[in-house]
């Protein structure tokens, strides 16, 4: 087996977390569970640790299975050469579901340290385990349960040619657990590799992505590393509904937020930190159009193969707050038009049309329509009520907004399945006077210095 290491923690530590009054709310985000097998020596723990370097913004935790070996007990110690390491019933696998839980619920956990030549678990020191970004889960048998494979986001095998795994399990052995060669293959022979082909290979079926020749394998580790930062920089509410998009998070989105989110801020720098953001979106948002390839020919006279930009579009902003983003939506499209819809909030329906100004062929445009705040959805529903009875295919209207409720990411999405919602993003919950929190008070009176 392949020698136990204590946890991997890389990026930041989290900030020590506090009462909220929205305790209720679930997590914005679970942490990424990853399960890591194949045949002893196959190369997984180099595997993991590659996987951990190039994850180095984010929290890691590295938990081994070689932790959960079960103590032999006295009658097993006289005969240990005949104990069968490699089978499941080696392991506690109900402390091993129980520790990957706990992690999963952002709780912090204890996890056993194993004695490998006295093959007894240390009684009186743990392992302590935090609450991270991503658990990493390794060994020759995590595929075999079911409930483990079920609580892993990624599984991926780790396919090595077993002569190789045979040669660095003996110089693995031999050096590091002063075992003599012949014990090593007489190991090998009479339990390692029976239970590889009953046990270990016909979990392979089971993994999302095997990679050939381990840690050798750059190509296909940084694949996995690409495919992690997508799950990882996506918000659980966009793992449900594939038509909202959350603007990927950097420290300088989060830095404008936080400044924009300050109460004390300047009008004016809430002003030009908000149009930075509303800028990010309208890109992110005017990415999600169709286009068309297109054939330049270059100052060089060579051929450049690009992309044309769709033709057809419009915006539309509710007002007032979303006339806030339309020198955006002018500065990256030259000479758009756009509309206006007015609805006044009877009560909190968000029911009744005021005023509508709309482009007279609407229907045969993309619509970027524009508010900078989603609260319950009901003003949003209302407005692509009426553009959808203008003629506006559902699927050719895109909603910009800077911040959104989970509450009216639901209500949209759910009843506009075709539509696409693009934000920065996703807050808490709204609280009991339905604004989001922890939200940005009234935008449209901060923006336009009317909240004096």
């Amino acid at each position: 087996m392949e020698k136990a290491s204590g946890p991997h923690f890389s990026g930041l530590r989290s900030l020590t977390a506090t009462a909220s009054p929205f305790s209720d709310v679930k997590a914005p985000n679970q942490p990424f569970v990853i399960g890591v097998s194949g045949g002893t020596a196959s190369g997984k723990t180099t595997v993991c640790d590659m996987i951990i370097q190039q994850l180095h913004d984010h929290r890691v935790v590295l938990v081994n299975q070689d932790s959960f070996y079960r103590g032999l007990t006295a009658e097993e110690l006289k005969c240990v050469h005949k104990y069968n390491f490699d089978h499941p019933d080696a392991f506690d696998t109900e402390q091993l579901l129980d520790c990957v839980l706990t992690l999963k619920s952002g709780q912090s956990v204890q996890v056993p340290i194993y004695d490998f030549k006295h093959h007894q678990r240390s009684s009186d020191s743990f392992r302590q385990v935090n609450a991270s970004d991503v658990i990493i889960l390794e060994g020759i048998l995590v595929f075999h349960d079911q409930r483990v494979r079920n609580l892993m986001n990624m599984k991926i095998f780790v396919d090595t040619d077993a002569d190789v795994r045979l040669s660095r399990r003996i110089r693995r052995d031999t050096v590091e657990r002063g075992r003599d060669v012949s014990s090593v293959l007489e190991q090998y022979a009479k339990f390692v590799k029976p239970a590889f082909d009953d046990f270990i290979l016909p979990s392979k079926k089971y993994a999302d992505v095997i990679i050939p020749r381990g840690g050798d394998n750059h190509v296909a580790i940084d694949l996995i590393v690409q495919h992690i930062h997508t799950k990882l920089g996506q918000h659980d509410l966009c793992k449900i509904y594939p038509n909202a998009y959350v603007i990927q998070s950097t420290f300088q989105i989060r830095g404008m937020h936080t400044l924009i989110r300050d109460r004390e801020i300047s009008k004016h720098d809430f002003v030009f930190y908000s149009d930075r953001l509303i800028r990010l979106v309208v890109e992110h948002g005017l990415g999600r159009l169709p286009f068309t390839e297109k054939q330049v020919i270059t100052p060089t006279g060579s051929i450049y193969t690009g992309v044309d930009f769709c033709k057809k579009l419009c915006g539309v902003s509710i007002v007032r707050s979303g006339e806030s983003m339309e020198n955006a939506l002018r500065a990256c499209c030259k000479g758009i038009k756009i509309g206006k819809i007015l609805i006044h909030r009877d009560g909190d329906d968000g029911r009744k049309l005021i005023y509508e100004k709309l482009p007279k062929d609407i229907s045969e445009r993309h619509v970027l329509l524009l508010d900078p705040v989603l609260a319950t959805g009901n003003s949003a529903n209302h407005a692509i009520e009426l553009l959808i009875q203008k003629g506006v295919p559902e699927s050719h209207i895109i909603f910009l907004n800077l911040i959104s409720a989970p509450e009216g990411i639901h209500c949209v999405c759910k009843r506009f399945p075709s539509l696409k919602i693009v934000t920065s993003e996703i807050d808490a919950a709204l609280n009991g006077e339905f604004r989001v929190i922890p939200g940005m008070g009234e935008f449209g009176d901060r923006y336009f210095g009317t909240d004096d």
